[in-house]
């Protein structure tokens, strides 16, 4: 797992995005137990609380639960590692609009901070147009 302390990503949503990235590409199996929050705060030296943070988003999410004892572990459900097929089309939109973007000259924060102002716009509306 690869941590940038001074990106602009705060770290525990870059442990919690490449702990997606592997349990999508099955490097964390259904039922298989993540690597303790204490291994692995100490294997890329960050304080045990940022990796609980992480933990608990992905337990949000539903992609792990934990179990009593025995520690955290990837739940045994298709599309909860992002299988579907509006995500997996979400996903190539997305991936086409950056690629236009870097071609352009457009700076990879530049697009980070416009995906995040245009995705918290939505979700505004969103939540308006439901209340």
């Amino acid at each position: 797992m690869i941590i940038d302390p001074k990106g602009s990503i705060p770290i525990f949503q870059q442990i919690a995005a490449q702990m997606r990235q592997h349990i999508a590409l099955g490097v964390y199996k259904p039922n298989e137990s993540l690597p303790s929050l204490r291994s692995l705060a100490a294997d890329i030296q960050v304080n045990p609380n940022t990796v609980q943070k992480a933990y608990d988003e992905l337990a949000r999410e539903g992609l792990v639960e934990s179990r009593r004892g025995a520690g955290l572990f990837v739940v045994d459900r298709p599309s909860a590692v992002g299988a579907t097929q509006t995500e997996k089309r979400i996903h190539r939109q997305l991936s086409r609009v950056i690629a236009d973007g870097l071609r352009k000259r457009i700076a990879p924060e530049r697009i980070r901070t416009l995906f995040r102002e245009a995705l918290d716009s939505q979700v505004a509306a969103t939540t308006r147009s439901t209340t």
